[in-house]
C-alpha cells in the first residue's frame, strides 16, 4: 500500500452514475476519489444511446473516458484500482483498502453495478446481436426479427414488449424449462410469438460483424437481426455486506431517494440499487447523491452555537473549500472571469 489519502468523499466505481456523483461532490468544494476497478456495462457499449445532446457515435469508452477527464480537471482524483475492503473506523470515518491505495474518507459512495448474467455458448457477438438492455436497444429491431432468450417471467415479459417494435419475435429457451408461472405462460402463449425448445448450436454473423442467423441442435435454422438475453444479475454488493448494509429480497442496495443506505455515511447509486439500468437515469442518482453529500459536509451556514463555540468567525475561516480545490477552481477553464457573473440552474 504505497499511498494513505484522506478525504471527504471516495466513489467506489466509474460508471455515469459514480462519476456524475464525483463530478458534483468535486465541483461543490470537497475533495473526492473515484476508485475504479474498471470495465462494467457502460464500457461495453459500441455505441450511446438514450442519452441526450451525446450522439450514438459515442463509444461507451469514450464517454467514460471524458467523464474522468472532466472529474480530473476540477480536481478530483482518479485511481484505477480494485477495491477489496471497506471498514468502519472509531471517528466515524471510512477505510477502503484497493491493492495499491488505502483511502479514509467521510463519505463513501457505492457506485459498483451488477453484471449480467450470461448463456452458455454459442453466442452472438455483444452488441452485435447480443443485447442486455430493451430500454437501450429495442429501437434498434423495428421490423426485423428478434429473439428473446431465457426461461423465466422477464422472458417472456420482454417478448411480450417487443411486439410493439417488430411482428417477428421468438423465444429461446435453450432446451430449459419455462419457470414463468402459469398465469404468464396463457399470456406468452396467447400473443404471437413461436417458443423454440431446442439449444443453439451455432451462429451465422455477417461481413459486418452482425447476427445473420442461429442454428439450433433440431437442425433448424432461424434469422435474426438480435436479440436479448435474459437470465438475471449478479450483484456488485461485497464492499455493501462488509459495511453492513441493507440489500433488498432481489439483491440490490437499498436506499432512499438520495442514495443514503442504512449505514450513515454511505450511500449507493447506479445500477446497484432499484430502478431502471440506464445512464441518465444513473447520472440522475449520482447528482442527487452528490448533493446530499455537500449538504451534509459543507460547513456554512453555521448554526449559532457552532459559531460561539469557535468563539465567531472571520475572514481567515472562509472559503472552507481546501486549497487544492481552489486552485484547480481558480484555473479551470470553466471558472468565472474576474468580474463576470455566472448563471446557474439551480441554486
Amino acid at each position: 500500500m504505497s499511498e494513505s489519502p484522506e478525504y471527504e468523499v471516495v466513489v467506489v466505481g466509474g460508471g455515469p452514475a459514480g462519476l456524475t456523483a464525483a463530478l458534483y461532490t468535486t465541483r461543490l468544494g470537497h475533495d473526492t476519489a473515484v476508485i475504479n476497478r474498471g470495465g462494467g456495462r457502460a464500457a461495453m457499449m459500441k455505441d450511446t444511446h438514450n442519452v441526450i445532446g451525446i450522439t450514438e457515435d459515442v463509444s461507451g469508452n469514450e464517454l467514460l473516458q471524458t467523464a474522468i477527464e472532466q472529474i480530473k480537471s476540477y480536481g478530483a482524483d482518479y485511481h484505477r484500482d480494485f477495491v477489496t475492503d471497506a471498514e468502519r473506523l472509531d471517528d466515524g470515518r471510512f477505510r477502503l483498502e484497493a491493492g495499491d491505495v488505502t483511502a479514509v474518507t467521510e463519505r463513501v459512495v457505492l457506485a459498483t453495478g451488477f453484471s449480467d448474467e450470461r448463456p452458455d455458448p454459442p453466442l452472438p457477438r455483444t452488441g452485435s446481436g447480443l443485447h442486455y438492455c430493451l430500454h437501450c436497444d429495442a429501437y434498434m429491431f423495428v421490423d426485423e426479427s428478434v429473439y428473446v432468450m431465457g426461461h423465466g417471467e422477464a422472458t417472456a415479459h420482454v417478448a411480450m414488449i417487443m411486439l410493439n417494435f417488430t411482428d417477428e419475435v421468438d423465444i429461446l429457451l435453450r432446451g430449459d424449462e419455462p419457470t414463468w408461472s402459469d398465469e404468464t405462460d396463457e399470456q406468452v402463449r396467447a400473443h404471437p410469438i413461436d417458443i423454440v425448445d431446442a439449444d443453439v448450436s451455432g451462429v451465422e454473423n455477417g461481413d459486418d460483424g452482425w447476427l445473420e442467423a442461429l442454428e439450433f441442435e433440431d437442425g433448424t435454422r432461424r434469422e435474426y437481426r438480435g436479440g436479448f438475453a435474459m437470465y438475471g444479475s449478479d450483484y456488485n454488493t461485497d464492499l455493501a455486506r462488509q459495511l453492513g448494509v441493507d440489500l433488498n429480497d432481489d439483491g440490490t442496495v437499498a436506499v432512499d431517494d438520495h442514495g443514503n443506505t442504512s449505514v450513515d455515511g454511505v450511500y449507493a447509486v447506479g445500477d446497484v440499487i432499484p430502478g431502471h439500468n440506464q445512464i441518465p437515469v444513473a447520472m440522475g442518482q449520482g447528482a442527487k447523491a452528490g448533493i446530499d453529500i455537500h449538504y451534509g459536509l459543507r460547513t456554512f451556514p453555521m448554526s449559532m452555537a457552532e459559531i460561539e463555540a469557535r468563539g465567531g468567525i472571520d475572514g481567515e475561516d472562509t472559503p472552507a473549500v481546501s486549497d487544492a480545490l481552489r486552485e484547480q477552481a481558480r484555473a479551470h477553464e470553466g471558472g468565472v472571469p474576474s468580474g463576470g457573473d455566472e448563471a446557474s440552474a439551480d441554486d
